[in-house]
Order: C-alpha cells, then structure tokens, then sequence
C-alpha cells in the first residue's frame, strides 16, 4: 500500500477545471483529474477544521452531537488503525488549528508529522508594536493583527506556508518511494481568506474577469 491523501481547505467544485470551469487556471488540477479518479458526488458533513478532522478519522458525522474538539477516547482514528496494522503514516500540514484548544491529539495518531508555521493568526511570529495597515483593512482583532505580521515574514512564494507544505511532502515521497505499507496526509490550510498570494497569480485576472456564476451566486 502506497497512498496519498491530498487536501485543500475551501475548494469549491464549480470553480474547478476538472468539473468544467474554464475561467480558473488550474493547470496542475487538471493534470491531477486526468491521471485519477473524479468523484461527481459528495456529500460533506461537518465543514469546519476540527470536526472536518475527526470525520476522515473517525468515518462518523461529528456535527451529529458536538461541535469543534479533540478526538474522544472512545474515537477510532483511521491513521491509528493503519499504524497499529503496520502501515507508516506520516502527516504534513500547516493547519495551525491542531496546536489550539481542541485539536491537540490528531498528530499523535500518526507515526510522524511536522507542521509549517504562519497561516493566518497562528501566533507564530511576535511583534509587540504593529499596527495593521489602513489600505489593507480587514480585521483589526488577534487574528486579523497576527496574519499581517506572519505576512511579514513570507513576502516570497519559497516563504509562504503552502509552498513550504508541499516541499515537506515531496520530500517525504522522495525519501519513501522505494519502501512499501505507507500513507502521507498532505493538507494545506489554502485557499483559505484571507487569500494571501503571490502577485503573478493574480495577474491573469486582471484584465476583464468578472468571476464565475453558478447557482445564482458570485
């Protein structure tokens, strides 16, 4: 068993090259749907990032009873099963919810996981005296203070989260492809708001675009 789980936070189908939107440049999405499979139906549970978490580990609607939390003792964590079955499992994310109140005990159901730092308010870098710039608006609390100072320190698309995420996990499947029995998580917090990239993705769509409409919604 060799397998990849790959995941995104708020990807929406309609806005996909593989489900027929030619107005998003998503070549490398494309590329990925035509060397796999495509799913034409899903149905989410609980949406938000810890409940979402302990449904791919549990297999159970968590929204059915409680809302954001760590896993329950009680929990059958499928990580932990194929680790307790021999199957390495290795988690890479730069999902800072995990190291808050509530999200603690995902990680250690992996054999091994690491954790690139700085989306959004992750209290990651300190800066005593910052004040959020006027133009760029947006919100003034903790978390609004704090994503524009991890911003600071990842002006270059080498520095920011996601890129870094990425390289964690090729260099996984890099150091592990001539082995067999194992599994790599590779979640990204991205897209994400609030939607921090690189100038030259924007670019593409400066010149005419009006977004997408689909289901009477922009």
């Amino acid at each position: 068993m060799k397998a990849i789980m790959v995941m995104f936070d708020s990807l929406n189908r309609h806005m996909l090259p593989p489900y027929g939107c030619d107005d998003v440049i998503a070549p490398n999405f494309k590329r990925l749907a035509e060397r796999s499979v495509t799913f034409d139906n899903c149905y989410a549970g609980s949406l938000p990032c810890m409940p979402a978490r302990r449904e791919i580990h549990t297999g159970r609607y968590n929204f059915l009873h409680r809302s954001w939390g760590p896993l329950e003792p009680y929990d059958d964590s499928m990580p932990g099963i194929l680790k307790a079955n021999g199957i390495y499992t290795h988690l890479t994310t730069d999902h800072w919810h995990y190291w808050e109140e509530g999200g603690g005990n995902y990680v250690n159901k992996y054999n091994s996981y690491e954790f690139v730092r700085g989306q959004e308010g992750d209290p990651w870098k300190g800066r005593v005296e910052w004040e959020v710039p006027e133009h760029l608006g947006g919100r003034k609390d903790f978390c609004g203070r704090q994503e524009y100072i991890n911003r600071y320190y990842m002006q270059d698309e080498a520095n920011q989260s996601i890129a870094q995420n990425f390289s964690n996990g090729l260099d996984f499947i890099r150091d592990n492809h001539g082995a067999d029995n194992w599994y790599l998580q590779l979640e990204n917090y991205d897209p994400h708001e609030p939607y921090f990239t690189p100038e030259s993705y924007k670019e593409p769509y400066k010149d005419g675009y009006q977004g997408v409409m689909f289901a009477g919604v922009r």
